[in-house]
């Protein structure tokens, strides 16, 4: 798209919460906005686990970019990954689906790729324990955790059965404590009555971290409130355990007592994230410092340190020991778009980011969740009505609201799941991907994109 001579250029990295919300302050600012985002859809991440436990659709939680932005006529949405940063010339290159890269222009820049999956140096346990950041692997998930119930129903050992029926969760924070509750569900309402070899209900499920309680950034309460229901539905958890190893068969764990071997075909990693690949490029660019995770110290107007024209909002930066939380990332990203527009307006510069904490909220089970607001801390059916609320209100108007509710009510108070259909294609496809990936010949230089 040409923009108009001399109209300022504001590109951003990433339409999560963060780029979205940026974007949306800019709609009305005198400036052309590139949108740059590895797949054509955002994804309501709070809702993901329910794509991976069949409760909901791909479609319920992940929304097109460009439907977002239909009616913004300043802004163009571009599908890509973006690889690099030139801070000289102020470029950005990315690659697009088929891997031609390309390169856009910037006058300012906003990054906000968000964060992925961290295995703390043990990258090989991907392979055997997908985490859950993206619809991709909500899909793949969801495909073994029903296949897993269809595999244990053909063995004719019990100890093979066995092996398919446990299922173990390595990370006590709010998606590895919901994704346990969630199988409980499947495990002891959903499948009970349908096998006749196996009784679903007999699964195991076992939750792990090396913490001393389950959601650690909750209050003492409330992680004890979850876990006590966790336990009542059937959960294992286990605290002050730490995972050493991961293959095709097991895992092995590590505890006070010694060493331990579990065998399980199923393995779930929720335990720790790390900002994305390309916060690396940006720091060794701009000389800028980053934490442990990866994430690039800012300056209080969330700037990079001697980069006043680039942004970092969200799960990217390191600022105040702020959480990674969707907040975090919808509030940062408001602030930096109407910092833009004040600058284009000759306004003089504003007061530096503030984060008002809203406070923790997580669902356990049905009609169970726990939540710390300010003070106020639910549990139970209290705790989950507000869950449900502040879910739904989140969630883009339309379809969407309406039909995560339509689910919601078949599987809460009914025992059905409505996305139980899974395919082989699910499991494998990140397996022929990667190999794709390794064999692909070089590509050609990126092309500009004209400004």
């Amino acid at each position: 798209m040409m923009t108009e001579q001399g109209q300022h250029r504001v590109v951003i990295v990433g339409a999560g919460f963060g780029g979205k919300y940026a974007a949306r302050a800019l709609r009305k600012a005198d400036a052309r906005v590139t949108i740059l985002n590895g797949t054509n859809h955002h994804v309501f991440e709070p809702l993901i686990y329910q794509v991976a436990t069949g409760l909901l659709s791909p479609g319920e939680v992940a929304t097109p970019v460009r439907e977002f932005f239909r009616g913004q006529r300043n802004t163009e949405v571009l599908q890509g990954w973006v690889t690099d940063v030139d801070v000289r010339s102020r470029t950005v290159t990315a690659a697009g689906a088929d891997g031609t890269p390309y390169q856009v222009p910037y006058d300012t820049l906003i990054m906000a790729a968000g964060a992925g999956q961290s295995y703390f140096g043990n990258d090989r346990f991907a392979e055997f324990a997908p985490g859950l950041k993206s619809i991709d692997d909500a899909v793949e998930l969801r495909a073994r955790i029903f296949s897993a119930f269809e595999m244990a129903e053909l063995e004719t050992d019990p100890a093979a059965a066995g092996r398919w029926l446990t299922f173990v969760i390595v990370g006590a924070g709010p998606t590895g404590v919901e994704l346990a509750g969630q199988l409980a569900e499947i495990a002891r309402r959903t499948l009970p009555g349908e096998y006749r070899r196996i009784d679903p209900a007999k699964a195991r499920i076992v939750l792990v971290d090396a913490v001393d309680r389950v959601l650690p950034t909750f209050s003492p309460q409330s992680s004890a409130a979850a876990e006590r229901r966790l336990r009542a539905i059937g959960v294992e958890v286990r605290l002050g355990t730490k995972v050493v190893d991961i293959d095709a068969t097991g895992v092995t764990f590590e505890t006070s007592t010694g060493t331990e071997r579990l065998a399980v075909m199923t393995k779930i990693w929720s335990a720790g994230v790390a900002a994305a690949p390309l916060a690396r490029r940006l720091a060794e660019a701009t000389g800028a410092p980053a934490d442990r995770a990866g994430r690039i110290q800012v300056n209080p107007d969330l700037t990079v340190p001697g980069h006043p024209e680039i942004f970092v909002i969200g799960d990217l930066m390191s600022l105040d020991r702020l959480p990674g939380v969707a907040q975090v990332s919808i509030q940062s990203g408001k602030y930096v778009g109407r910092t833009i527009r004040d600058r284009l307006t000759g306004k003089p510069a504003g007061k530096p980011f503030h984060y008002f904490d809203k406070g923790n909220i997580a669902t356990v089970a049905r009609f169970s969740a726990v939540a710390d607001l300010r003070g106020l801390r639910l549990s139970g059916l209290a705790g989950w009505l507000l869950w449900l609320g502040v879910h739904w209100a989140y969630l883009p108007k339309g379809r969407n609201r309406a039909s995560s509710l339509v689910r919601w009510a078949v599987a809460f108070l009914g025992r059905r799941r409505p996305e139980r259909a899974v395919t082989s294609q699910q499991i494998n496809a990140r397996a022929a991907l990667r190999e794709a990936t390794a064999t692909e010949a070089a590509t050609p230089p990126p092309v500009p994109i004209s400004s």
